[in-house]
């Protein structure tokens, strides 16, 4: 495949919500255990990090730690929701169960196929989200003022960390090479993206990477701000960056998935 058509813009149908209606019902199945890790991990995290660590943390900019990692959370959930749906879930799916050849033997195209399992992949994220911002308001640590926008934006980050899940999947020879990207890539984000200390905390060149290559940085950025009833023009460069970015990985990524099933 040449490099121009990995950036070919791909033919998608409405049919695709078909893929997102069948992983929706396979994952109502079993509802109360999928929603149960959206629902502890905030309390966990905030009691032995934001409550326990954060007695021996000073407040940053003026807000204690707990409110100060309490949409990270959010933010941590997001990225690992949607990479997680689409890297190793989409690959049993596509080589142990052989859902994909299934599917593709209907009317619906490969595209149609990896168009709506990215769109579960952010329906997973935006869940999280929705369960996890009443839960830490529960603690008083969000004001509710702008915190409905999270969810939408949820879903719009989803898909960016699910077409990054997508592309692995494509490339990735076997199911434990998916374990790379996770070492490599995803726990970098998870430590260095602001999310447990703020950025201007590390040398300024490792500031500017986080900016320019870690998408984590820019979730973490506007779920915080819109967490503190806040609306400044900074938002605007993260999601002005988040949605450039999403795009080039979303048409990237059917392309990938597209070679790897033809051939």
């Amino acid at each position: 495949m040449k490099l121009v058509d990995h950036f070919r813009i791909p033919s998608v149908s409405s049919r695709s919500y078909k893929v997102w209606q069948r992983n929706k019902d396979v994952f109502m199945k079993d509802i109360k255990l999928n929603f149960l890790p959206p629902f502890l991990e905030p309390i966990l995290y905030l009691i032995a990090l934001g409550f326990g660590l954060g007695k021996f943390v000073e407040s940053i900019d003026g807000v204690p730690y707990a409110k100060f990692i309490a949409p990270a959370l959010i933010a941590v959930s997001v990225m690992y929701a949607s990479f997680f749906e689409c890297s190793y879930s989409s690959y049993v799916r596509m080589y142990y169960q052989k859902t994909f050849d299934a599917i593709i033997a209907t009317p619906l195209t490969i595209e149609d196929v990896i168009a709506g399992e990215l769109m579960w992949g952010a329906t997973r994220s935006m869940i999280n989200a929705t369960v996890m911002i009443p839960v830490i308001a529960l603690f008083g640590l969000i004001d509710m003022k702008y915190s409905l926008l999270i969810i939408p934006f949820a879903f719009l980050g989803g898909l960016l960390f699910a077409a990054i899940g997508m592309c692995f999947t494509a490339v990735t020879p076997n199911i434990m090479s998916i374990n790379y990207p996770v070492l490599l890539f995803i726990t970098p984000m998870f430590l260095f993206s602001g999310t447990f200390f703020p950025l201007s905390a590390l040398p300024v060149p490792i500031q500017y990477f986080a900016i320019a290559f870690l998408p984590l940085t820019h979730i973490v950025n506007v779920i915080r701000l819109l967490s503190f009833g806040v609306l400044s023009t900074s938002i605007l460069f993260d999601v002005a960056w988040v949605l450039v970015v999403t795009a080039i990985l979303l048409v990237l990524s059917i392309n990938l998935m597209k070679k790897r099933l033809v051939v």
